[in-house]
């Protein structure tokens, strides 16, 4: 948590008026902010091979510090071998 309070604290200091500075906004509501950041990894392989799911999520999960999710796809497709409701991705 302490992270993300630094982070808010080094956007509104430094970042926010350089960008204000930049593009000549009138007002602090005209200046773009972060609301979600989302990181997504596709594993097309991992229908052949189940533990490349579990790898992904430990990377991921490493890099951002939240447990990663893994996503299944929503439909059959025959070309690709997959099925529904099979893991195909970390989030």
């Amino acid at each position: 948590m302490s992270n993300t309070a630094s982070l808010k604290k080094e956007y509104a200091e430094r970042i926010a008026p350089a960008l204000k500075n930049q593009f000549q906004y009138s007002s602090t509501m005209q200046i773009p902010v972060l609301k979600k950041i989302v990181i997504n990894q596709g594993l097309g392989m991992a229908v052949a091979d189940k533990k490349i799911i579990d790898v992904a999520i430990n990377e991921l999960t490493a890099i951002t510090g939240q447990k990663a999710v893994a996503t299944v796809s929503r439909k059959d497709i025959a070309n690709f071998k997959l099925r529904k409701k099979m893991p195909i991705g970390v989030m």
